[in-house]
């Protein structure tokens, strides 16, 4: 018969977190156990991993930074896995995912809030360094004679976003500190300023996630602050290829200004992004202006015609043109580039799109019914449903519009005893009433 350990918790209330610690510890493989670790070169475009690291102390050194955090007393600390080799105070590395140069400040084990300063560590080893100017949590850390890039992570684009101000002059400053340590930790929390209103905006992966930021800017930074309604984080799209040539054409004495574009506009698959490519042959448009064209194209794309969301999932082809030898410039183009690509977008059907969330909801077998039909009511999508023990857990995806305070309903309806998880997992258009909303709500 085989054993599963079962830990509850909250991050949130700090409670369960050292029963967890030490269950890593005592449960889960040492470094010794586990197979080779496989990278690729630097600046392998194909990424190819056919470079193996184990947990082996003759080996070449490498390493993965894996957080970020400030301390008080120390400054900047860049926590490391060692994947091979020794590390030494003082030694030189290479941030081999960057390209830049590091070199080993003071080095210390942390056990729990008590720092052990240490002059070597060894595979298998989490140290935590000081001192390192460039290096992000995902970096690679590397003997420079024998470099290697492992396997970096990956952090989705926040979903969820909320705007915060100080309480007081006082509180401005300090709120911009924290703000700014807080980002560095976390590369799924991003903060903005918004040109128009000058407010500025959180945007992470969920309440949850911006309710321990505010939390930790309050205790950690001694920030007061006002924090504003989440809004979910929108983006637009276009529906349907379109082909548009713009004129910019602009004379006030003198040299004026002269720029054609004739743009080829085409939605791609999601999560594809943006993309751009000149097939301009025989000079129609000379080479020294098409920059100006992709870079009055991207100046659209933070701002889309819709509600001002950010444009997703598009390429751009600039197919012909035409240029003044006196009045055209870099700058004509870019303004051409620009205009061609908001009326474009118009004709190409604009889209407003919305997040999915992946919704998994655990229940006691009784309450079934009523936690499908108001996951339904959420305009909820239950892929499918299976016995767990005692309790059904049900996943679905549901739009992130729908689920702010899910879990007050979700406990009043099961009496306390339901809990469920949530993560993004892609976006959809908006139904066209709701996106009429939307739309005159950010007009």
């Amino acid at each position: 018969m085989a054993f599963a350990p079962v830990l509850g918790g909250s991050a949130f209330k700090n409670k369960g977190v050292q029963p967890l610690l030490n269950a890593v510890i005592d449960y889960l493989p040492s470094p010794l156990d586990v197979v080779d670790y496989m990278g690729f070169k630097p600046g392998d475009d194909t990424e190819t991993r056919d470079i193996a690291r184990r947990a082996d102390d003759d080996m070449a050194f490498s390493g993965l930074a894996f957080k970020i955090m400030n301390d008080p007393f120390v400054g900047t600390l860049t926590f490391v896995r060692i994947y091979s080799g020794k590390l030494k105070k003082g030694d030189n590395m290479i941030n081999s995912t960057k390209g830049n140069n590091e070199r080993v400040g003071r080095m210390m084990m942390m056990h729990s809030n008590n720092r052990e300063e240490i002059s070597e560590a060894f595979a298998g080893d989490i140290i935590a360094l000081g001192g390192l100017k460039n290096t992000t949590t995902g970096d690679t850390l590397c003997d420079k004679n024998d470099p290697v890039v492992l396997e970096t992570m990956t952090f989705p684009d926040p979903v969820i976003e909320i705007a915060i101000e100080p309480k007081s002059k006082a509180d401005q400053e300090k709120m911009a500190h924290a703000l700014q340590r807080l980002s560095a930790e976390d590369p799924s929390f991003r903060v903005e300023t918004d040109i128009e209103s000058g407010q500025t905006i959180m945007r992470g992966m969920g309440e949850l996630h911006l309710d321990i930021l505010v939390d930790r800017m309050k205790r950690e930074f001694k920030v007061e602050a006002n924090i504003g309604a989440p809004q979910v984080a929108y983006r637009e799209t276009i529906g349907h290829e379109v082909e548009h040539t713009y004129t910019h054409k602009k004379q006030s004495g003198g040299s004026g200004q002269y720029a054609e574009v004739k743009l080829l506009i085409t939605p791609t698959e999601p999560g594809e992004g943006f993309s751009f490519e000149s097939k301009i042959v025989g000079g129609a448009v000379p080479k020294e202006y098409i920059p100006g064209v992709e870079k009055g194209i991207k100046s659209v794309m933070d701002s889309g015609p819709l509600a001002g969301f950010p444009v997703i999932d598009f390429k751009v082809q600039l197919l012909d043109g035409k240029y003044h030898d006196v009045d055209s410039s870099i700058l004509a183009f870019e303004i051409a580039g620009r205009m061609g690509m908001r009326e474009g977008m118009r004709r190409a059907g604009a889209k407003l799109l919305e997040p999915i969330m992946k919704v998994e909801v655990v229940t006691p077998e009784e309450y079934t019914g009523g936690v499908i039909g108001d996951l339904t009511s959420r305009r909820g999508q239950v892929q499918g449903q299976e016995r767990r023990g005692n309790a059904i857990a049900i996943d679905s995806f549901v739009p992130l519009a729908n689920m702010f305070g899910y879990i007050n309903t979700l406990r009043s309806m099961s009496s306390g005893r339901a809990q469920f998880s949530m993560q993004f997992d892609h976006y959809e258009p908006v139904p066209q009433n709701i996106s009429e909303e939307i739309q005159a709500k950010y007009a």
